[in-house]
């Protein structure tokens, strides 16, 4: 039997797991960061708000596990963006626009059925850590 070995990325400043995954895999030098939902991680609860206001603490939450493996959200390469109703892209973009700065990463947005816990938008990305 073939035993796997990952070096995993746990952020204290991020809401702990809902389910059985990491908040990160280093892959070489690829970070993979599981899709982060609106959760406040100092009450466990999904946040008040609209759409944008969830789209500002899911990137909080995901700068914290970049934070974590010692990179920013410049060094993200790409997201994927989950949403349930594309009638909130204009202010999910706004938001995103915010947290990062050109050149911005590659980007998917997809429309979903649901997310956990009730949310309106999760964010996953995969970093690239910067030789030197």
């Amino acid at each position: 039997m073939h035993e796997t070995v990952r070096e995993t990325v746990h952020a204290a400043d991020a809401p702990a797991a809902v389910g059985p995954y990491a908040h990160a895999v280093v892959a070489g030098d690829l970070l993979l960061l599981s899709g982060q939902t609106p959760i406040d991680p100092a009450t466990g609860r999904l946040v008040d708000g609209d759409v944008g206001t969830q789209t500002a603490r899911v990137l909080a939450n995901l700068a914290a596990v970049l934070a974590a493996a010692g990179l920013t959200r410049g060094d993200v390469a790409k997201c994927n963006v989950y949403l349930t109703d594309m009638a909130d892209f204009a202010a999910m973009n706004e938001a995103y626009g915010k947290a990062f700065e050109e050149p911005f990463p590659a980007r998917t947005t997809v429309a979903v059925a649901g997310l956990p816990l009730g949310a309106r938008v999760e964010i996953e990305a995969v970093a690239v850590r910067r030789a030197g």
